[in-house]
Order: C-alpha cells, then sequence, then structure tokens
C-alpha cells in the first residue's frame, strides 16, 4: 500500500483533502436522485448505504494524505481514535460534560415530565425501529464524526497547531450542512429564508464540531464525539422561548440552571478533557 501513498506534503494539501472528502461525502447523499424528501424511508434506507459505503472511502483519504513518520509512530486504528485504552473514561466523562453544558434544556425536559417518558423501554423499543431516530441518533453522529473528525482532524493536526485544527475542521462540517437548502426549498421555502435557516445552522453545526473535534484530539478516542453528537442531536438546539411559558418561580430557577450549565461547563472543559485521563498520546502533547 506505501506506493500508493503521497511523498509531498503542504497545508494546502491536508486542507485540500480534506475538502474534496466533504464534497464527495455530500455528493454520495444525492447520488441516487431520490424523487422523495429526506425523511422519506425509501431516501433513509439509500443514505444509510451511501455512508456506509463512506466510511470504507474515508479512511483511504487518512492513510494517503498521512505522512510517513505519522503512520511510523501510530497505526491507522490508533489515529481513527479507535483503540482500547481509555475507553471507558471516552465515554463517561465527555458525555457528563456535555450533559453538565445542557443543564438547562435537561432541567426543563425534567419539568414537562420528558424523563418519566425516557424511563419506559416501550419508548426506546419503538425509536429503535424507527427510520429518522435511526439516523438522527446513530448513523449520522457515527458517519459524521468518522468522515469529519476521525477521518480529517488528523490530517490536519499534520501541519496546524492543535486549536487552529480544532477551529478548522468544523469549517468543512458546517459547509457540508449548506445541502439540506436545497431540500428546503425543494419543499417550498424561499431562497432568502432557506438561506438564513442554512447560516444559522451552518453557525451552531461549525461551533458543535469546534466542540467534537476538541473531543477528539483530546481524547484520542472516536466514541467521545460520537456520543457528545448523539446527545446534542437527541437535545437539538435549546429552546430558550420555551423558558417563558413557565411561571415564576420555575422559571428563575431555569434560567440559573442555563447559566449554570454553562459556567460549569466552562469550568470543567479543561481539567475533564487532560489526554492523561485517556491515554492519549497522539494528538495532543506530542503533535
Amino acid at each position: 500500500m506505501e506506493g500508493y501513498r503521497l511523498k509531498e506534503y503542504s497545508c494546502f494539501t491536508s486542507a485540500g483533502a480534506c475538502f474534496i472528502l466533504s464534497v464527495v461525502y455530500v455528493a454520495s447523499l444525492y447520488v441516487w436522485n431520490s424523487p422523495h424528501n429526506r425523511d422519506h424511508p425509501s431516501t433513509i434506507k439509500k443514505r444509510f448505504f451511501s455512508v456506509f459505503i463512506m466510511m470504507f472511502v474515508s479512511p483511504l483519504f487518512l492513510y494517503y494524505f498521512s505522512q510517513e513518520h505519522i503512520l511510523q509512530k501510530a497505526t491507522l486504528w490508533q489515529l481513527l481514535g479507535l483503540r482500547l485504552h481509555g475507553l471507558l473514561p471516552a465515554i463517561v466523562i465527555p458525555m457528563f460534560l456535555t450533559m453538565v453544558l445542557f443543564l438547562g434544556p435537561l432541567s426543563m425536559q425534567g419539568f414537562s415530565g420528558l424523563w418519566k417518558l425516557y424511563a419506559e423501554p416501550m419508548y426506546w423499543m419503538s425509536n429503535l425501529t424507527n427510520l429518522i431516530w435511526l439516523r438522527n441518533h446513530v448513523v449520522a453522529p457515527l458517519s459524521e464524526e468518522f468522515t469529519f473528525r476521525a477521518c480529517m482532524l488528523p490530517l490536519l493536526l499534520q501541519c496546524f497547531r492543535p486549536m487552529t485544527a480544532v477551529f478548522v475542521c468544523p469549517l468543512f462540517f458546517g459547509v457540508a450542512h449548506f445541502h439540506h437548502m436545497v431540500e428546503r426549498m425543494r419543499n417550498g421555502l424561499d431562497f432568502k429564508r432557506a438561506l438564513m435557516i442554512s447560516c444559522f445552522q451552518f453557525s451552531y453545526t461549525t461551533l458543535f464540531g469546534a466542540y467534537s473535534a476538541f473531543l477528539f484530539a483530546k481524547t484520542g478516542h472516536f466514541v467521545a464525539p460520537f456520543a457528545a453528537h448523539a446527545f446534542c442531536n437527541h437535545m437539538g438546539f435549546p429552546d430558550f422561548a420555551e423558558i417563558l411559558t413557565y411561571k415564576d418561580p420555575q422559571r428563575i430557577i431555569l434560567i440559573s440552571l442555563f447559566f449554570i450549565g454553562l459556567l460549569g461547563w466552562c469550568a470543567l472543559l479543561t481539567p475533564l478533557t487532560n489526554p492523561a485521563l485517556y491515554d492519549n498520546h497522539l494528538f495532543w502533547k506530542n503533535n
């Protein structure tokens, strides 16, 4: 395989490879030219197959564009964040950290009674047979984190400082979500409104992408951003307007919990993502 690897490297090469990979990923979703919308079972199943194929294609980009000395220092599996050392902390700690950030929305769900629903086994059993739920909570986080984090971030870390790579990587992820604009216009939205919604989506997907890339680089585990992504998809963007539907003192309590969650997340972010907790000596300290 070594004869098929690139010999000359530059930051432009790494960034260019990431851009091409993001285009190929989005193109794979539209290769079927389905007449149905994105939520139609036929469309969902075809796109499941597309992203499944992409999970074999994406690592080829990482292998081909990785520098020689990096592949001598770590295996391809390690670069992809697929390793056993530090696995349990990588599952538990980033999930806890993300839940702290969502302390306000989680509390709002508690007040509304959703926690009781989560305790019902039938809720989860029915969701496991729901294609839209599976797409949003399993397939999309799995394929997107694998392509946009596990396969792209190691390429960017070859020539960028870790924090620079963390903020460059989500730009590809955010731009890739602009393909939803086409679907919105197909469903009847005018160009201006579809563009505004897509720009807003670009903003928060890029912010989340930076957080996800940070988790991957600090933990060295694919499971950390995958679990955070699945949880964030489940929670959705916080509905701040819902706070106004509550009366005092619940409203004041909820507002306080939103701020406590944000401040707590900021305070815990650095200590809880210490690479030593995850036996990570690849992406951060020895970059």
